[in-house]
C-alpha cells in the first residue's frame, strides 16, 4: 500500500482516503481541536509525511509536510518513543519543544497519539485545539482518540495484508473539510446552462447545497429553478434566457430557498465557439454569515469569506474591484489561486494564527495595480482576519501608508520615504527562531546557512556577506548573492580601512543605507555593484569581543523602521555570540581530527600472503570526529586484524580510542589468543574508567594455512565473500561490549579463510540509519560485497583498496552522516604479493 496513488487499486485507494479523513475529523470532536492530521511512514527511511490534514489549507502548513524522526518535535517523540504527547498550551510547548514553537507560535496545545502497527508505530495521530491553562486530560477524550488510532492502524494493516512495512505514504498530503458547526453555511456551487437543450451541468457540490442526491436531480432548467428557489421559479428561468442573449442581471438575484433561507444566484454569458453560447452560474448560501442576504455588498470595504481549506466562498463588491477580478471568476477558487498577492510570507504566518487561534489577525499587504483604480489611489491593503467556526471573514480597506498589523505606531516609527514590501513587517520576525536555530549549528559554514535560511527571508534580503575577524583583518566566510568577483578587492581588509563593513566592527555601531547611491556620499572611491538595494552593515561583536562584520543586501531602496533596526542589531548579536562558539568548535574540532589521524595507524602491516585494505570516514554532524579504529598488528608469524568502535564522539572518545589500540596491538604483538585479547582490553577500559564502552571485533589469522580464530565484543559480525561470489555473515558468538562486565567471556571461533576470499570488518557506521534495523544495513553491505565484482587482485579483476572504495562509496557521498565509518578488508593469497 503506497500513497503514491497510481500504485493502488482504486478501491484500496479510495477506502485508504476515506479512511484517513474520517479518522482526522473524528479526532477533532474527540480533542475539540482545529486542526488534526495523520502522520504516516514514508518510502526514505525515517522519514515521515503527513497523509492527511483536516482543517487548514495544505499550503499553510507544507513546513511540516515532512518530519524526521530524530527531530525534537512531539509528532517525531509519539512516533519514535510510542507514547502520547499531550501539550495544554504554547508555554509546555515552548519549555518541552521550542523550535516546533518558534515555527507555530500561536497560543494552541496539542495531541500526538502514535498510530500501532506491530513492532513500530504505523504513523501519528495528531490534532492541534485550544489552549487550556494546565492539563488537558479532563476535556480530552483520550479513549477515543486511542481508538481512532488503533483502529487506524488495524485497517492501515488490513489494507496492506498485514504487511507493516507496506504502510507508506509518499504523495502530498489529502486536505479534508471539517464538518461544518452548523449545517448550510456559506455554501457556494458552480453550474452550466445550455440554452439549446436546457441541460444543467453541475459541479459536485450543488447536489448538497440543493439538498438532493445526484439521481434526484433532472438536469434541466426547470428543476434547478424549483430546487434552487420554487417561488421565484420564473424569474430565474427568464434570468437565463437573458443571460443566454447577453443581458446577464446586473446584480446577482436574491432569492429564498424552499424553506426560506436566502440564496444568491449569480449569472454569465459563455461564448465558446461562434454561434455557441451558453450560460454560466453560480448559487451562493450565505448561512447566517456576516454576507448574509447580500448586506455585504453594501459595506464600502471589501469583505471577502474563506472556508478552512482556504476556497473563496464570498466576495462583495468592492472586494472583487481591489481584486480585479469578478465575483464569479473568485468565488470557487482557493486563496492562493484567486488572490496569490494575499500569500506568502508574511501573510501566511498571519493567516495560520487566524485558523488556529480565536483572535483576530491585522497586517498590511502590497497588491498588484488594477485596471479601474481611482486616481491616487494607494497600492495597499490594511488586512483584518476575524475566525469563525466554520469561515475566515477578511476585510480589507486600501490605506496610502503602512504601520504595524496589530497595534498603531506613532508617525515616527514609519520613515516618510520607507518603501515597504512584503517583508516590511519584519519588526515583528522573531529573534527566539533564529536563536533556536542557531543552537544546531555547530560550525562557522552551518551557521552562516542558518542566517541565510532564516534571517533573510524575514527581511526580504537577497544578498548575504559575513567576514570573521583574524589577526586584525576581515576574512570572507560566507556570501550568497553577490555578483561574481564583486567581493574579491575587499578579501583580507585591515581594520584601518574606511569601508562600512570595517567601520561599523570598530565603532560597534550598524550603518544602514536605504540604496546603493547613498555609499559614495559617505564613502568616496566604494566600488558599487549594478543592485541599487538597500544595505545594512551589522557588527558582530560577542562578550565585548570583536568576532566580524554581516552585510545584508535587499534588491531595492529601501527605509529600515526603528523597529527593525532594534532587531536587526538585537539579531547580529545572537549572530556573534553562534559565530565565537562556531570558532571555538572548529579549533577543537581540527585539534581532535588531528589527534585522531596521528592515532589511526599511517602503515598497516604487511605480509607476502595477505592484502589489507582500511578505510575511515568522520562523521558530518557534531565533533566530525569519533571513536572507531581499525589497525593490522603482527602477531607471531601471522596477523592480528582489529576493529573497534567507542561510544561517543569528541576528544574523549578519540584518546579512549588511542588507549585501546595500543593496549590491542601489544596484547597482539605478544601473540596472545583472541579470547585473552578481548578479556586483557576489557579490564584496561574498566581500570581507565573514562566512562565509556567500546565494541570490538579481533581475528588472529595464518597466512600459510588460512586458519582464522575470532572473538567478538558486542561489534558487528564480520562478512566473507567466497571466491565465488558468494557472501554471508559469519556467526561469531561473542561477548557484551568492553567497559561493562569485569567478568565477561569472549568465546572464541574458528574460520577457513580460503585463497582470494575477502573478509570485511566494520564498525556500525557503515550499516546503521536512524529509523532502520542494523540487519537491514548488513545485508545490503552484504549484497554489495557480493556485487563488488570479480577479485582476483590487478590485473586480474579489482584490487582490494577499490573493494574498499566501492563498499564506503555511499557513505563518502552522504551529506548527512551522523557516525563515523570504519571498514577493514582483508584477502589471502595462493601465492605472495608483489608488492613496490
Amino acid at each position: 500500500m503506497t500513497g503514491s496513488g497510481g500504485e493502488q487499486p482504486v478501491r484500496t485507494r479510495a477506502r485508504l482516503a476515506t479512511l484517513l479523513a474520517d479518522t482526522s475529523t473524528g479526532a477533532l470532536g474527540a480533542a475539540g481541536g482545529r486542526v488534526a492530521g495523520v502522520y504516516l511512514r514514508s518510502g526514505t527511511p525515517g522519514l515521515l509525511r503527513l497523509a492527511v490534514l483536516a482543517g487548514l489549507p495544505g499550503p499553510l502548513f507544507q513546513p511540516w509536510w515532512r518530519l524526521h524522526v530524530g527531530r525534537p518535535f512531539p509528532v517525531a517523540d509519539a512516533y519514535r518513543l510510542g507514547v502520547r504527547v499531550v501539550l495544554a498550551n504554547a508555554t509546555e510547548t515552548v519549555r518541552r519543544y521550542p523550535q516546533f514553537a518558534a515555527g507555530l507560535p500561536f497560543p494552541f496545545g496539542s495531541v500526538h497519539v502514535p498510530v500501532p502497527g506491530g513492532s513500530e508505530p504505523l504513523g501519528v495521530l495528531t490534532v492541534l485545539r485550544p489552549a487550556v491553562a494546565d492539563s488537558v486530560d479532563e476535556v480530552l477524550d483520550m479513549e477515543l482518540l486511542a481508538r481512532l488510532a488503533d483502529g487506524l492502524g488495524a485497517e492501515l494493516l488490513r489494507l496492506a495484508d498485514g504487511d507493516a512495512s507496506a504502510v507508506v505514504w509518499d504523495a502530498e498530503p489529502l486536505c479534508v473539510r471539517p464538518p461544518a458547526w452548523r449545517p448550510a453555511r456559506a455554501a457556494v456551487a458552480r453550474f452550466g446552462w445550455d440554452p439549446v437543450t436546457c441541460a444543467v451541468r453541475a459541479d459536485e457540490r450543488l447536489y448538497p447545497l440543493l439538498g438532493l442526491c445526484p439521481g434526484e436531480f433532472a438536469g434541466t432548467d426547470t428543476a434547478l429553478a424549483d430546487a434552487l428557489a420554487p417561488d421565484d421559479a420564473d424569474r430565474i428561468l427568464a434570468a437565463l434566457r437573458d443571460t443566454a442573449a447577453g443581458r446577464p442581471p446586473a446584480e446577482p438575484l436574491a432569492l429564498r430557498a424552499r424553506d426560506g433561507a436566502p440564496r444568491l444566484l449569480d449569472l454569465w454569458q459563455v461564448t465558446e465557439d461562434p454561434g455557441a453560447t451558453r450560460v454560466g452560474g453560480m448559487v451562493f448560501d450565505p448561512g447566517p454569515a456576516v454576507c448574509a442576504d447580500g448586506a455585504a455588498d453594501l459595506l464600502p470595504q471589501g469583505v471577502l469569506c474563506l472556508d478552512r481549506l482556504g476556497l473563496v466562498v464570498y466576495v462583495n463588491r468592492t472586494a472583487a474591484r481591489l481584486a480585479g477580478r469578478t465575483r464569479e471568476w473568485l468565488i470557487g477558487r482557493t486563496l492562493w489561486e484567486a488572490l496569490p498577492w494575499l500569500t506568502g510570507p508574511p501573510c501566511d504566518d498571519h493567516l495560520r494564527g487566524a485558523l488556529l487561534t480565536p483572535d483576530p489577525v491585522h497586517f498590511h499587504v502590497r497588491r498588484p495595480a488594477c485596471a479601474g483604480d481611482e486616481p491616487g489611489a494607494g497600492d495597499w491593503l490594511a488586512v483584518s482576519v476575524h475566525p469563525g467556526e466554520d469561515l475566515l471573514t477578511c476585510t480589507l480597506v486600501p490605506t496610502s501608508r503602512v504601520g504595524t498589523p496589530v497595534e498603531p505606531v506613532a508617525e515616527e516609527h514609519v520613515p516618510q520615504d520607507a518603501v515597504p514590501g512584503d517583508h516590511a513587517l519584519a519588526p515583528l520576525y522573531r529573534p527566539i527562531a533564529l536563536a533556536i536555530a542557531l543552537t544546531d549549528a555547530v560550525t562557522a559554514r552551518q551557521v552562516s546557512a542558518v542566517i541565510m535560511q532564516e534571517l533573510l527571508p524575514a527581511f526580504g534580503g537577497r544578498r548575504l556577506a559575513i567576514y570573521l575577524l583574524q589577526e586584525r583583518h576581515l576574512y570572507l566566510a560566507w556570501e550568497t548573492g553577490f555578483p561574481q568577483g564583486f567581493l574579491a578587492p575587499f578579501e583580507g581588509v585591515g581594520l584601518d580601512a574606511r569601508l562600512p563593513g570595517v567601520e561599523c566592527l570598530t565603532t560597534g555601531r550598524p550603518l544602514f543605507f536605504e540604496s546603493m547611491q547613498q555609499l559614495p556620499a559617505d564613502y568616496p572611491g566604494i566600488a558599487l555593484d549594478a543592485d541599487e538595494g538597500a544595505r545594512a552593515f551589522l557588527p558582530l561583536i560577542a562578550s565585548g569581543r570583536p568576532v566580524g562584520s554581516c552585510i545584508l543586501g535587499f534588491d531595492r531602496p529601501r527605509g529600515f523602521s526603528t523597529e527593525e533596526r532594534t532587531v536587526l542589531t538585537a539579531l547580529a548579536g545572537l549572530i556573534a555570540h553562534a559565530m565565537e562558539r562556531a570558532q571555538r568548535y572548529d579549533s577543537e574540532a581540527a585539534l581532535a581530527r588531528g589527534l585522531q589521524q596521528a592515532l589511526l595507524p599511517r602503515r598497516l602491516s604487511a605480509h607476502p600472503l595477505v592484502e589489507t585494505a582500511g578505510r575511515y570516514l568522520p562523521g558530518t554532524q557534531g565533533m566530525d570526529v569519533g571513536g572507531d579504529w581499525y589497525d593490522v598488528v603482527e602477531a607471531g608469524d601471522g596477523l592480528a586484524l582489529v576493529i573497534g568502535d567507542v561510544q561517543g564522539h569528541g576528544v574523549q572518545a578519540a584518546a579512549t580510542m588511542g588507549q585501546l589500540r595500543s593496549a590491542v596491538r601489544a596484547f597482539a604483538l605478544s601473540d596472545r589468543p583472541p579470547d585473552e585479547v578481548m578479556s586483557g582490553t576489557n579490564h584496561l577500559l574498566i581500570d581507565l574508567d573514562p566512562g565509556q564502552f567500546a565494541s570490538c571485533c579481533y581475528l588472529r589469522l595464518d597466512p600459510a594455512t588460512g586458519r582464522a580464530r575470532i572473538a567478538r565484543a558486542g561489534h558487528p559480525p564480520p562478512l566473507l565473500r567466497s571466491p565465488d561470489g558468494r557472501t554471508r555473515v559469519v556467526d561469531v558468538p561473542g561477548g557484551v561490549v568492553l567497559g561493562v562486565d569485569p567478568y565477561a567471556r569472549y568465546p572464541v571461533t574458528e574460520l577457513l579463510l580460503e585463497p582470494d576470499a575477502i573478509l570485511a570488518l566494520y564498525t556500525d557506521g557503515l550499516v546503521e540509519r536512524p529509523g532502520t534495523d542494523i540487519d537491514d544495513g548488513i545485508t545490503a553491505l552484504r549484497r554489495a560485497l557480493a556485487g563488488a565484482g570479480a577479485f582476483a587482485g590487478p590485473p586480474g579483476g579489482r584490487s582490494l583498496a577499490e573493494v574498499a572504495d566501492r563498499l564506503t562509496g555511499g557513505a563518502r557521498h552522504a551529506t548527512d552522516r551522523p557516525d563515523d565509518v570504519a571498514l577493514l578488508l582483508a584477502a589471502r593469497r595462493s601465492a605472495p604479493v608483489c608488492r613496490p
